[in-house]
Formats: C-alpha cells, sequence, structure tokens
C-alpha cells in the first residue's frame, strides 16, 4: 500500500533502480512506479526498457543535468496538483553523482513529502566487496576533466587519513591512475569495481602498479563504468603521538574513560591503542 502525504499535494518518490542487472530492482520500487502518475528520468529511453520489462506504464518527463532547473519547477507544479512523482536515473540512486538536486530542494521548500526507495548504488554495492577500509570514507562522484586539474585534487587528499573513492570514466581512467601513482607512489592500496553487476563485471584489489599493469594488458579491461578507492595510508605505531592525534585525545578525556577514548583515537587514526592509552594516562 503506498502513503501518501496527508496534504492534498501528491509525493516525490527519489527510486533507486539496477546499475546493471535489471533483476536488481526492488519489489517496492516496482509498485511505486506503477503507482505514480509521473516518472522524472535522467533519459526517458533509457527508462523505458527497465518500465517495458516491469509493465510500468506513468508518464515519463525528462530532468537531466541540462534541464534540471527549469524541468524541476514543472514537476513541482505536477505534485501541487496531486499526481505523485517518482524520480529516477539512469543508473543506482537518484542525487549520487546523477541530477535531481533542485527538484528534491524544491519540494522541500514547498512543503511536499520526499520519500526515499532505496535500493541500487554503484558505491555501496563496490565497497561492500573492495576489501577496502572504510570507516572512514569520502566520496567524490566524478573526478575533474582536465588532467592538471585533477593532479591538484589528488594532491589535496595528502596525507591520506581516510579512503577516497570516486567514479571515472573509461577514456580517462589510465591517465587517472597513472596521475594517482604519480602523487602516492607504487605501493599505495587501491581497488576498482567496474561493469558492477553486468556482464564482464571485475573486481580488483591491490597496488596502483598491478592495477595499472591489469587495465594496459587488455583495451577491454578499460572499457565501461568504473568505481576507484584509494585506501587510506596504514600509519606507523611510533612512540609519540603526533598533534593531531594528541588533540582528539585530550578533547575526549573528560568526557569518556581512558581505554574508550584510546579506542576512538586509534581507529581514527589506524594506530596502536596501548599508545594512545599510555599518553592519555600520562596526562591524567
Amino acid at each position: 500500500m503506498i502513503n501518501t502525504s496527508e496534504t492534498t499535494a501528491g509525493t516525490l518518490y527519489v527510486v533507486a533502480t539496477p546499475i546493471g542487472n535489471l533483476q536488481d530492482i526492488t519489489f517496492r520500487a516496482v509498485e511505486v512506479l506503477q503507482h505514480c502518475i509521473w516518472a522524472a528520468c535522467e533519459d526517458t529511453r533509457h527508462s523505458k526498457r527497465l518500465f517495458q520489462a516491469y509493465n510500468i506504464n506513468c508518464k515519463q518527463i525528462a530532468l537531466h543535468q541540462h534541464n534540471e532547473n527549469q524541468s524541476a519547477k514543472n514537476i513541482i507544479k505536477l505534485l501541487l496538483n496531486g499526481d505523485d512523482v517518482a524520480l529516477v536515473s539512469d543508473a543506482g540512486t537518484p542525487l549520487i553523482s546523477d541530477p535531481g538536486f533542485p527538484l528534491v530542494l524544491l519540494a522541500h521548500e514547498h512543503g511536499i513529502k520526499v520519500s526515499p526507495i532505496p535500493g541500487p548504488s554503484a558505491l555501496i554495492a563496490f565497497l561492500s566487496v573492495s576489501a577496502v577500509k572504510s570507516q572512514p570514507f569520502t566520496f567524490h562522484g566524478f573526478l575533474p576533466a582536465k588532467k592538471q586539474q585533477r593532479l591538484h585534487f589528488y594532491q589535496s587528499l595528502l596525507p591520506l587519513n581516510n579512503t577516497h573513492v570516486f567514479y571515472e570514466s573509461s577514456h580517462r581512467i589510465v591517465d587517472s591512475l597513472e596521475q594517482v601513482q604519480q602523487v602516492f607512489g607504487d605501493d599505495i592500496t587501491v581497488a576498482m569495481g567496474r561493469e558492477l553487476t553486468k556482464q564482464f563485471e571485475q573486481i580488483f584489489r591491490g597496488t596502483i602498479v598491478d592495477l595499472l599493469e591489469l587495465l594496459q594488458s587488455d583495451n577491454n579491461h578499460q572499457k565501461g563504468e568504473f568505481v576507484i578507492a584509494i585506501e587510506a595510508h596504514k600509519q606507523k605505531n611510533d612512540d609519540n603521538l603526533n598533534s593531531a592525534q594528541q588533540q582528539l585525545a585530550q578533547n575526549l578525556m573528560p568526557y569518556l574513560p581512558p581505554k574508550t577514548a584510546a579506542k576512538i583515537v586509534a581507529d581514527q587514526f589506524n594506530i596502536n591503542k596501548k599508545k594512545v592509552y599510555e599518553y592519555i594516562l600520562s596526562c591524567r
């Protein structure tokens, strides 16, 4: 049963759709799409294949990066008129490196109910199989297209205190990873997800040198859609804590037992918990 807003306005459903395998759509997503009068699609031609597969007959309206501001205003009018609208992207969860932000923002500003219909996401699917440390991680979406801007971006990540994840296109993947090697060195650990959930799905975890060798060994390995992770450096367990580690420990000391504070600092910086604990005791 679909729950709509108690007001006369319709509901904006943000619906996750498959990133490759059409069978990955949820039962609830199909039910919502069949229920809605309108579907705001990043590419109506692309969504048509999914809709035909699941007998979804809602009206389609285009909402993509080139028209989303104007299209969002038109969709708000439909919602205020009482129509339920589903927002879908070409693949995965809308707004995660996909259009839709202006529409969702306007919906909130007009008091329209916005309801998530969770499901596939290339980012989360990749992290679940990549075996890289993901607590914490930072997601950057697509990187700058220009080489110099991309190099500056990589340099801004130093020092690597947490894992960084981004999307990259097939025609830039090798150049981009060569810059990773240039900035972070040969031994940096990286992970790659290519064509996730599709026929030629490929998962890799290893050094940047090994990944570049894999991609350059066969041009077919450079095709498709890529998710890349650069794993945080493992810090050495030096006897002395650096200033950032000391500061966090000192901030936690008044509020937490020494062992609990030590664990939080150790997990945050990937350092030896005993060293942090001894530092806290020396301060107390």
